[in-house]
Parts: C-alpha cells; sequence; structure tokens
C-alpha cells in the first residue's frame, strides 16, 4: 500500500510530503506512546498517533520512519511541519480515531511488515 492510498482510504489530508506519497508501506503502527513505537521497530512502517509534538519527528527519524498520520483530527504546527520537511517525512491527518484507522487499513490489506533488528 502507498502512503496516498493510506491517506484517501482515512478520508485523510496532506500537511507535507504529498510529493513523495507514493512511498510504499508494509505494515502500521498505532500509538501515543512513542517508546510503544519504539519497541514496534518495522521496515517501511506507517506510524499513526495522536500526539503532536517534536518527539514523534525524533522517533521516526531515529527509527527511519517516512510517514506519519496523525488521527482524531490533530494537526501539526509549523515547526513540526519544518522539521518534517527538513527529514524527508510525510505528514498527513485523519478526523478517524486511532481504532477506526487501524481497522480500515487492516481490512485494506495492511497487516504485516518484516522486523528490523534494533541497532
Amino acid at each position: 500500500m502507498t502512503v496516498a492510498e493510506a491517506v484517501t482510504l482515512l478520508e485523510g489530508q496532506f500537511f507535507t510530503g504529498e510529493e513523495k506519497a507514493e512511498l510504499e508501506v508494509a505494515s502500521a503502527c498505532g500509538a501515543d506512546l512513542m517508546s510503544d513505537v519504539m519497541a514496534f521497530v518495522k521496515d517501511r512502517v506507517l506510524l499513526m498517533t495522536g500526539l503532536v509534538n517534536p518527539q514523534v519527528i525524533r522517533t521516526a527519524e531515529l527509527l527511519d520512519i517516512h510517514a506519519i498520520i496523525f488521527v482524531r483530527g490533530k494537526a501539526p504546527g509549523k515547526d513540526m511541519i519544518e522539521m518534517a520537511e527538513e527529514s524527508d517525512i510525510i505528514l498527513a491527518g485523519t478526523k478517524h480515531p486511532m481504532f477506526i484507522s487501524c481497522g480500515k487499513l487492516y481490512e485494506a490489506g495492511l497487516r504485516t511488515g518484516g522486523t528490523r533488528a534494533i541497532a
């Protein structure tokens, strides 16, 4: 699934990175605790979160996550958008809650991904 397909499926919108939205993702992680995201670590992952602060971008950089979708109608501020652009990270958002967003992606076939070793 591409990031563009995921955003369309979730009736979302892009905040930045739409020009890179054909990026393929193989798994998704829905979490508001970045420690949970760090424990998930998969290749080509789409991160869904309701947490809107710079820690999300830093975690994505650390784990080589290239796409984040904010749930529950959350939107990043200008500073987060600038950080994401500098780090080549796609940001999008949906009004759907986390549970519904994860369910829609699962139903559409985004179910598994290869686990990556933590260095």
